[in-house]
Order: structure tokens, then C-alpha cells, then sequence
């Protein structure tokens, strides 16, 4: 019978890959240039702007509070991955980082203008207690946007990555139950969520991010080295798995994408935003 990592649960699973330094630090240097592209379009949806009051929560290395402190805006990033905090204060000087629990905000009621979450939602075990703590900490009138990774209904390497999981995976390696990577991507699901939280008006949209890689296994080696999610899923994997998923992975960019020398890999996001009320 197949049982999750360890005796985990979701959240001290995150936590635990996340602290990892190797881990963020993979993260931020290759998988992140697709959410690099995604990140301007969160802080245009929150119509950042000189003197607003932003909080970025799951704030990660620091991308999306770098695109708003160029607006001129004053930014407060949140994370629980001290990995991640570390590259944030380096990277953005001039924003103000906290370690903590997005579902528990350390900040007073209506503190805040705009809030960003760049693909923080499915990181969680909550989304829902996320957004109700994100609407308690803004003004009335603010917008709120987030990004979520698009599910393999379309072409996207995130597609390409688990469907070779899920052939070619040892079957006892799972991970412990949480939100889907892809859930909130459902506009049902998340204007639903976003109207119980206290905001109206949700507006979803997509972002045709990619990767530009030189190798076609590229794709499952970002997955292995730089999620808390899927590198969970391939670490563990026994030699023989870990060759079959790879090389089913290459197989789909080739087919997908040509012979190269280099492919440009989709990995597209949504991102969905709402107001305040």
C-alpha cells in the first residue's frame, strides 16, 4: 500500500524542502525565470505605484517585490523559508522581509494597499485561510493578485513532468494530501474563494511564461533540484525510475518542440486578481 513521505504532513513537507538552501537556491536561479516573467504582470494588477503600501506574500527569493519596489512602492515580503528570506534581503534592499505564516499574518487589520502571492497558494495547507488573512490586512478598495502554475489541460512542462511521474514513478512515493498544484488556476474555484474572503469584481487572465533551455531533460532536472513539490516526488526515485521519468520527459519536449539545438518549453500561468470591498 502506497503511503506518503514519511509520516509528513503537507505544511512540514513544504517547510522542511523549502528551509533547504540548495533547494531555494536552485529554485531562484533556473525553474524561477518562467515566475520572473509572471511577476510584472502581478504588480500591474495591483496597480502598484509610487507610495502604496504592498505586502507580497510567500514572497520567495524576492522577484515579485522587486518588480513593485520599482513602482515606488513600499513593500513588506512574508515567507516561512529563511533559505528564501536570505535571497530576498539580498536581492531587494530595499523592501522589509518577515518570516512567517501567511495563514496567520503578524500585521494589524487594513495595514495594507495591494497584496501579491506569486505561486505561494498551493504551498499552503490552506488557501482559503491565506485569503481571508490577506483581505483582514487590506483597505477597503485594494486589489489582490496571485499566480498559479496552469495544469496539464494545456501544454506546459509541469504537464510533461508529472504525467511521467505518474507512468513511470515508484508507486509507494506520494506525497501527503494538500491543495493541488493547479487548483486555484480554476476560476471557479478561485473566484469562489476569493468572494467568501471579502473581495469582488475577480478577474483572471494568462501569462504565456516559458523556458528557454539547451537541454530537452532540463525540465525534469529544474522539477528535481528546485521544487519542494515534485523534487519530494523524483528524489526518492529508485536509478531505473528516476532514468524512465527523465528520459519520458525529453521524449515529450522532442516531440512537443523539435529537434532543437535549443527549445523554448511553455510552463503558462494564470494570474487572478479582485478588489477589496
Amino acid at each position: 500500500m502506497a503511503r506518503p513521505l514519511e509520516t509528513d504532513t503537507f505544511a512540514a513537507l513544504e517547510k522542511r524542502e523549502w528551509a533547504k538552501a540548495d533547494v531555494a537556491q536552485s529554485y531562484a536561479r533556473v525553474f524561477a525565470k518562467a515566475a520572473d516573467m509572471v511577476a510584472p504582470y502581478l504588480t500591474q494588477a495591483v496597480g502598484g505605484t509610487k507610495g502604496m503600501d504592498a505586502l507580497d506574500l510567500c514572497c520567495g527569493h524576492g522577484n515579485v517585490a522587486a518588480t513593485l519596489i520599482k513602482t515606488g512602492a513600499r513593500v513588506t515580503g512574508l515567507d516561512f523559508s529563511p533559505a528564501m528570506l536570505d535571497m530576498a534581503r539580498a536581492a531587494v534592499p530595499g523592501a522589509r522581509f518577515v518570516e512567517g505564516d501567511a495563514m496567520n499574518l503578524p500585521f494589524t487589520d487594513a495595514s495594507f494597499g495591494a497584496v501579491t502571492i506569486g505561486f505561494g497558494m498551493p504551498h499552503v495547507p490552506d488557501p482559503p485561510s491565506l485569503l481571508a488573512e490577506a483581505r483582514r490586512v487590506m483597505r477597503p478598495g485594494g486589489r489582490i493578485a496571485f499566480s498559479v502554475w496552469c495544469g496539464p489541460e494545456v501544454d506546459t512542462a509541469l504537464g510533461y513532468v508529472f504525467e511521467a511521474i505518474a507512468e513511470h514513478g515508484a508507486p509507494e512515493i506520494i506525497l501527503p494530501p494538500g491543495p493541488g498544484a493547479n487548483d486555484y488556476a480554476d476560476p471557479a474555484l478561485a473566484f469562489s474563494a476569493l468572494e467568501a474572503a471579502g473581495f469582488a469584481g475577480c478577474h483572471q487572465f494568462l501569462v504565456a511564461s516559458e523556458w528557454q533551455v539547451e537541454d530537452p531533460g532540463a525540465p525534469y532536472d529544474f522539477f528535481l533540484e528546485g521544487t519542494a513539490r515534485g523534487g519530494a516526488l523524483l528524489r526518492p526515485q529508485p536509478a531505473k525510475n528516476a532514468a524512465a521519468i527523465r528520459a519520458a520527459v525529453v521524449k515529450r519536449v522532442l516531440e512537443k518542440h523539435g529537434s532543437g539545438p535549443r527549445w523554448h518549453v511553455p510552463i503558462p500561468a494564470v494570474i487572478t486578481t479582485a478588489g477589496a470591498v
